[in-house]
């Protein structure tokens, strides 16, 4: 096998031929390594590579397989990281020029459990500020399928960096949908795991009560794999689960036919859902039942609620998060991130308790319906990827952003939610399909979204600029 073509194998593929010692770990971190120094121009999907690390973890990856100690289908795995993660002596800035010069003094648990399965860390992705939305302080991330079209907010970067096959497999981080948006618009499969499978220790936080770490891949199974690695209980976040943690992967059975799905109405069939996306995802529904698990719609009417009910969320335990900074160097952040930080610091406690009512009651119809269906699919967005606009001025409410809706039902009822791609719009842009489960169910959900990415074709396509 030539060293320019190991990046086009997947994480399963390329685990084996590691474990075979077909390939090795070096060889493996080179061909990433000259794939970014090549491409990441048109991408800037990293803002900073770990050169010197990686190839000195390929290495000791190298030797121990060798000696026969192999860990696992992580182990000489390059991966990208969400520059909002830390990193023990490697610059995390979090996406902000507040902390351009923060070098952690130790790895965030994820990637600490990373390293722990032998995955190779080639550097740090980029984000919107604080990964609470707005601009992009350290330059705009690309679209590999089209480079004027946007990534997703917060996790873009490492969206870009899987697409366009600058790493295996990245960890991105989904507060209100950064891990399933990008993976949307960049035609890939993440999942937002429940909250409290992975540890957010290290973690700069976005919404203490729905901040979730997870994985953005290729395809299902390279998801399952990557969550595997990094999924489990960790005392250092008080809010992880000491749950048993499944084998994801060996539950990929390919078998949905005894699988019960809810279509949510109101987050199809409706007025602000583009029609292309509506139409890929309603197919999506008859191949599932194709396959023998039986699609019917569900009514959640508290759902179309979603975006304004975190987006309330977010402003203020973000602005009580930064406070200090909010009061000491207000002008140094972007400007919608100025607006929201502001409108969540004079926020009424009276409203924040009403969108904490509202988020219960929302949690029990989702979980209600997940007494009947096993997941619930809807689009991962109501488009497709919008136009690049670098922090667009907000002057009154007409011209303010609309929350995005679809992926919220799950981050308030923290349960679990996978994107894969599910087609494509006339424009040649990816489609997400998002399969919704019960809270600790990954399982189920990984299912799901392999038995129909497996009976599709989407995942076999490039992006042309990859």
């Amino acid at each position: 096998m030539e060293k320019k073509d190991i990046p086009f194998l997947s994480v399963a593929e390329l685990s084996e031929f590691i474990f075979q010692k077909v390939v090795s770990p070096v060889e493996v971190t080179e061909s990433y390594l000259d794939r970014i120094d090549s491409l990441n121009f048109k991408f800037n999907s990293y803002l900073t590579v770990c050169r010197k690390e990686a190839l000195q973890s390929a290495r000791e990856a190298e030797r121990a397989i060798l000696q026969g100690n192999y860990l696992g289908a992580m182990h000489g795995i390059p991966v990208a990281v969400k520059d909002q993660l830390w990193t023990k002596g490697i610059r995390t800035t979090i996406g902000s020029r507040l902390m351009a010069d923060f070098y952690p003094e130790e790895d965030a648990t994820a990637v600490a459990n990373l390293k722990t399965a032998g995955a190779i860390i080639l550097g740090k992705t980029n984000l919107t500020e604080f990964a609470i939305g707005g601009s992009q302080r350290f330059g705009l991330n690309r679209n590999p399928w089209d480079l004027d079209m946007f990534t997703g907010g917060s996790s873009g970067g490492s969206g870009s960096a899987t697409a366009a096959f600058l790493c295996a497999t990245s960890l991105g981080e989904d507060t209100g949908g950064s891990i399933r948006r990008p993976a949307a618009w960049c035609g890939l499969a993440g999942i937002r795991p429940s909250w409290g499978r992975v540890s957010r220790y290290g973690v700069m936080p976005g919404s203490w009560s729905m901040d979730q770490v997870g994985p953005i891949s290729r395809t299902v199974e390279d998801a399952a794999i990557t969550l595997g690695a990094i999924a489990g209980y960790d005392p250092k976040d008080s809010y992880s689960w000491d749950v048993p943690v499944p084998d994801y992967r060996a539950a990929l059975s390919g078998d949905i036919k005894d699988i019960r799905i809810g279509a949510i109405t109101e987050l199809i069939h409706s007025e602000i859902v583009d029609p292309e996306v509506r139409d890929a995802v309603v197919h999506a529904g008859t191949v599932l039942g194709e396959m023998g698990a039986t699609v019917e719609e569900v009514s959640l009417p508290l759902t179309v609620h979603g975006g304004t009910i975190t987006g309330a969320l977010i402003n203020v335990e973000s602005a009580m998060t930064y406070s200090d900074w909010i009061r000491e160097r207000l002008d140094e952040f972007g400007h919608s991130n100025k607006i929201g930080l502001l409108t969540g610091s004079i926020l009424p406690a009276q409203a924040y308790y009403k969108v904490q009512k509202l988020r219960e009651l929302m949690r029990r119809q989702v979980q209600k319906a997940l007494e009947t269906y096993d997941v619930l699919i809807l689009p991962t967005s109501k488009s497709c990827a919008p136009r690049l606009a670098d922090d667009q001025p907000v002057t009154s409410k007409e011209t303010a952003t609309v929350p995005p809706v679809m992926t919220r039902p799950f981050n308030l009822a923290n349960a679990p939610a996978l994107s894969v791609n599910c087609g494509f719009n006339s424009q040649g842009l990816p489609i997400g399909l998002q399969i919704g489960g019960r809270p600790f169910d990954e399982e189920t959900v990984l299912r799901v979204g392999h038995a129909y990415e497996q009976n599709t074709p989407w995942h076999k396509m490039r992006p042309p600029n990859a």
